[in-house]
């Protein structure tokens, strides 16, 4: 299989360090996803994001020159992934608009009796 940097990919973490996680990607390829990429937030534990066989998406940042060790990231997929789940939380919560001083001339009566109880 041929890989590209900026890819998003699956693979399976094989191994945990305090310094990072270790993918299988396939038969011959694997990669690293150094600490500093695994989350947005302060990484004390690499633990607490991933465990070993945990299926992963990643994004390759970088591939060596025998084209089998990678750079990945997970943040740069969970970030992506977050701010899409964001904007439909956002679109969805939405209510109706009604636009103009027509809307507003229907509810005025309703809103001063309310403030005057």
């Amino acid at each position: 299989m041929h890989y590209m940097v900026g890819e998003v990919v699956e693979g399976v973490i094989t191994g945990i360090k305090p310094y990072g996680a270790f993918v299988y990607l396939d038969n011959c390829h694997n990669g690293l996803i150094h600490i500093s990429e695994i989350s947005e937030r302060f990484v004390r534990d690499v633990h607490t994001y991933v465990k070993i066989n945990q299926r992963v998406k990643v994004k390759i940042l970088d591939i060596d020159e025998d084209g089998t060790h990678f750079k990945l990231s997970l943040k740069a997929v969970e970030a992506k992934k977050a701010r899409s789940m964001r904007k439909r939380k956002i679109i969805h919560e939405l209510p109706k608009m009604e636009i103009g001083f027509t809307s507003l001339a229907e509810k005025l009566d309703s809103w001063i009796e309310d403030a005057n109880r």
